[in-house]
């Protein structure tokens, strides 16, 4: 279990999708967020309580965005402002733990959405306990890419379709994934295959796979080695458990 992870407690894993993003300076100056999807963990155990929205963020998409998300400047004409919907998203993360992957970046932008309001309502991260589970799967995999792509990938999740994003889906994706991420049983084993990682974990054997493992024997030199060393553990104390009869 994570450190900021409490027990019992209710978590949200929150995605968000933009107009855009500056690449020099705060992200957010000048965007607008599109859509937001949220979905409900209590008790390690992702439930039916969901929130997601489009928003019409009154400006247009930058085409950059529109080709990750694909969501049109008409699709969002007939669709509330964050005005709109605020206080329902207010309340269904109030006091939560918010898991969001590049956490600084989708709290930039509902901070900012906020401000917008000047209703005076605190950061989000003064009333959320905000994990950032990119930071938990670089602590697990260092040096690695560890995008929702990478981890799909890497946790054998197969039979996704990320080929355009939507807040909702990447939602339910990271939850899935934080909740392997943060199991103390979740990797079973690695292998090499073709010069490809493998991640052998639970899902796999909860699907009821066939795996096998493979076996590499000590050599000779490596057993005598080991007998001395069970020699010299059993001169020094009397006892050895490992050294057989």
């Amino acid at each position: 279990m994570n450190k900021n992870e409490k027990k019992n407690n209710r978590q949200i894993v929150l995605d968000t999708e933009t107009t855009g993003i500056n690449k020099k300076g705060k992200p957010y100056l000048n965007h607008r967020i599109i859509e937001i999807g949220a979905v409900e963990i209590l008790n390690r155990k992702l439930t039916n309580n969901k929130f997601h929205t489009y928003i019409k963020p009154d400006r247009k998409i930058d085409d950059s965005a529109f080709k990750i998300h694909g969501i049109s400047n008409n699709f969002l004409l007939n669709k509330p402002s964050f005005c709109d919907i605020y206080k329902e998203f207010l309340k269904y993360i109030n006091g939560s733990d918010l898991i969001i992957h590049n956490a600084p970046f989708d709290v930039g932008f509902l901070n900012n959405e906020f401000r917008m309001l000047k209703k005076e309502i605190n950061k989000i991260e003064n009333f959320c306990n905000i994990i950032d589970s990119l930071t938990i799967a670089r602590n697990i995999f260092p040096g690695k890419k560890n995008s929702l792509d990478a981890l799909c990938n890497r946790y054998n999740l197969i039979n996704i379709d990320r080929n355009i994003h939507s807040a909702i889906i990447d939602a339910e994706i990271l939850a899935e994934i934080y909740l392997i991420m943060t199991s103390s049983q979740n990797i079973i084993n690695f292998e090499y295959c073709n010069g490809k990682e493998n991640i052998i974990n639970k899902k796999n054997f909860l699907n009821k796979k066939l795996i096998y493992f493979k076996v590499i024997k000590a050599n000779l030199e490596e057993n005598i080695l080991h007998k001395e060393y069970l020699n010299l553990i059993f001169k020094n104390n009397k006892i050895c458990l490992w050294k057989k009869n």
